[in-house]
């Protein structure tokens, strides 16, 4: 089976036509879209949906901090990937750890704020 198999072509259609539109789509929108369309061509939507799910996370969820930070949990899960594809992309790493690190110390998370910390010195300091 090839993998152009498992792709609903249908809903990769849909997610093009909302972000060309005639107006802008709105950052659950582009969301949505993006995570569509991250499975088709992930170099070049998952930087484009780690940044969307941190504006989603901040502009939509501010009074739900756990949502928020489920979607800024996503954020970092799409910059680590982007990071396996393509390594020159650290910086859209430690982007979304520290915006999600913002969150965990808005919410007291010790543990994973102590990992999340972890994290951002290892890439930060170049290593894996």
């Amino acid at each position: 089976m090839n993998h152009s198999a498992n792709i609903n072509h249908d809903a990769v259609l849909r997610a093009r036509v909302a972000l060309l539109g005639s107006g802008k789509p709105s950052v659950r929108e582009r969301v949505a879209a993006y995570r569509v369309l991250v499975r088709v061509s992930p170099l070049a939507y998952l930087p484009l949906l780690s940044a969307a799910l941190w504006k989603y996370s901040r502009y939509e969820f501010a009074h739900q901090p756990e949502i928020a930070l489920a979607l800024r949990a996503e954020s970092v899960a799409a910059a680590r990937r982007m990071c396996e594809l393509e390594p020159g992309w650290s910086d859209l790493l430690v982007t979304a750890l520290t915006n999600h690190r913002e969150l965990l110390v808005l919410m007291d998370r010790r543990e994973e704020l102590r990992a999340v910390e972890e994290e951002l010195a290892r890439v930060a300091s170049g290593e894996r």
